[in-house]
C-alpha cells in the first residue's frame, strides 16, 4: 500500500473543529449545543456587502487578478490610511483567507528546515502551516498569570538560531485575546532589527480593542519596511467569514513580488468575494461602534460567570472575542468530548475548544479551553451555568 508522506501524519488536527462528529451526534440525539469552539460571530454581514453580490450584473464569471482587484487593493490602502498606516495597492496582495496569507507569507521567507519563533498560545493553524511548508515553530511561553503578556525579549533571544527567520504574533490574539501594547511591539522591532528578522503580525481582529486602548499596528513603526508584514482578513471585521478573502499587506517589495508568484500559482482569490469584500470598505464606523459594545458587553457577562464557577482561572481579554479558561480537570480534551458525547442539562450542552492544541510545547494547556463569546449575553449566561453543572458531574 501506498504510504501516507511524514507531513501528513504530522499534521495536527484542529482543537476548533476536531470534536464536530460528537456535536453532531448530540444534535441528532436531540441535544442543543451552544457552540462556544469557533469564532464565527452572530454579528449581521454588511447589507452593502451582501447587496453588492445581490445587485451585480455579471455575465461571466471571470479570474479576478492573482493579487486581487486594483479597485479593492487601492480602497484597502485608504482604509489603512483611515488607520494611520501608509501603504499602497501595491504593498497589498489578496489572499483566499487569512490563512493562504499566511501560507504564501511563510512559502516566501523560509526553507523547509527553517524556524519562526511564535508566543503561544497561539493560533493552532499557525503549526499546521508551518507543518506544510516543512519548517519548526519554535515556541515561546506566555502565561494565564499575566493575561497572557508578551514573555521576555531574552526569553526569545535564547530561541534565536541561524535558522530562525521570523517571530509570528497575533495581535489581538487568538486564543488570548491579548492585546500588545505600543510598547511591546516596540521591543520586537528591537529584537527582528538586531538579528535581522522577518515581524509578522496577523492583524485580522485589529477593529477589537476594548476598555479604550488602541491597536498598534507594526507598519506604524518607523524602520521596520524590510522587516513587517501583515496578515488581515474581512471575516471577523466584517462578520463575512464565508468569504474567504484576506491579504498580505508589505512594504518590502522583494517579499510582495515573491509572495505575488505564490497568488499566480493559485490563480485568483474569489471573484464575488472581492466584489462584496470591497462593498465591505463602504461600512460606516458606527457599525464597528456598535459591534465593539456588544462584544466588550459579552466579554464581561462571560468573564463574570465563569469566575464564580470554583476552581476556574479565567484571563481577561483586551481584544478579539476568545478568552482561555483553565477548568478544574486533568484534561481539558477529555473533558470537552465527555461533555457532548455523555453529558446534557435540560437536554442542553456546549461545545468549547481545548486549549491543548493552542500549544505546540507537549503537555502546555491540558486544563484550559478557549472560549468564543460570539453568542449573545443570555446565552453566555445559559453556557456558562451549563459548564459548571457538567464540571460537577465530570469531577465526581
Amino acid at each position: 500500500m501506498p504510504s501516507i508522506s511524514d507531513k501528513g501524519n504530522s499534521m495536527p488536527q484542529s482543537p476548533i473543529r476536531k470534536l464536530v462528529p460528537f456535536a453532531e451526534d448530540a444534535k441528532k440525539r436531540g441535544v442543543k449545543v451552544f457552540h462556544l469552539n469557533i469564532g464565527q460571530p452572530d454579528i449581521k454581514t454588511p447589507q452593502v456587502a451582501l447587496d453588492a453580490v445581490k445587485n451585480n450584473n455579471i455575465e461571466v464569471l471571470s479570474y479576478a487578478r492573482s493579487e486581487g482587484s486594483e479597485t479593492y487593493r487601492n480602497k484597502l490602502s485608504e482604509y489603512y490610511d483611515k488607520n494611520g498606516i501608509s501603504v499602497t495597492a501595491n504593498d497589498i496582495i489578496a489572499t483566499t483567507g487569512g490563512s493562504e496569507a499566511l501560507l504564501f507569507t511563510i512559502g516566501s521567507i523560509t526553507d523547509p528546515g527553517d524556524e519562526i519563533i511564535i508566543p503561544e498560545p497561539f493560533y493552532a493553524n499557525y503549526n499546521g502551516f508551518s507543518i506544510a511548508s516543512g519548517v519548526k515553530v519554535v515556541p515561546v511561553i506566555s502565561s494565564i498569570d499575566d493575561n497572557f503578556a508578551l514573555p521576555k525579549i531574552e526569553d526569545f533571544e535564547k530561541l534565536i538560531t541561524p535558522k530562525t527567520k521570523a517571530i509570528l504574533i497575533c495581535n489581538p490574539g487568538n486564543p488570548t485575546g491579548y492585546l500588545y501594547s505600543k510598547e511591546e511591539i516596540q521591543k520586537l522591532k528591537e529584537i527582528v532589527l538586531k538579528h535581522d528578522l522577518f515581524l509578522i503580525a496577523d492583524e485580522v481582529y485589529r477593529e477589537f480593542a476594548y476598555d479604550g486602548a488602541e491597536h498598534h499596528s507594526i507598519l506604524k513603526e518607523d524602520g521596520l519596511d524590510k522587516n513587517a508584514i501583515v496578515i488581515d482578513s474581512v471575516s471577523k471585521r466584517y462578520s463575512m467569514c464565508g468569504a474567504r478573502i484576506g491579504c498580505i499587506v508589505s512594504r518590502n517589495q522583494e517579499f510582495v513580488q515573491t509572495a505575488i508568484k505564490f497568488a499566480q500559482a493559485r490563480l485568483s482569490p474569489p471573484t464575488y468575494a472581492l466584489i462584496a469584500s470591497e462593498a465591505a470598505l463602504d461600512t460606516p464606523q458606527s457599525y464597528f461602534d456598535d459591534v465593539i459594545e456588544e462584544y466588550v458587553e459579552r466579554r464581561n457577562t462571560l468573564i463574570s460567570e465563569l469566575e464564580k464557577i470554583e476552581g476556574v482561572k479565567v484571563a481577561k481579554p483586551k481584544g478579539a472575542f476568545y478568552c482561555i479558561a483553565e477548568l478544574p480537570v486533568e484534561n481539558s480534551e477529555d473533558f470537552a468530548q465527555w461533555i457532548l458525547e455523555s453529558f446534557n442539562h435540560n437536554n442542553e450542552t456546549v461545545m468549547v475548544a481545548p486549549a491543548g492544541g493552542f500549544y505546540s510545547t507537549k503537555g502546555e494547556g491540558k486544563n484550559q479551553v478557549r472560549i468564543a463569546y460570539v453568542l449573545n449575553k443570555e446565552d453566555l449566561k445559559r453556557c456558562v451555568a451549563i459548564l459548571k453543572a457538567a464540571l460537577e458531574a465530570y469531577n465526581k
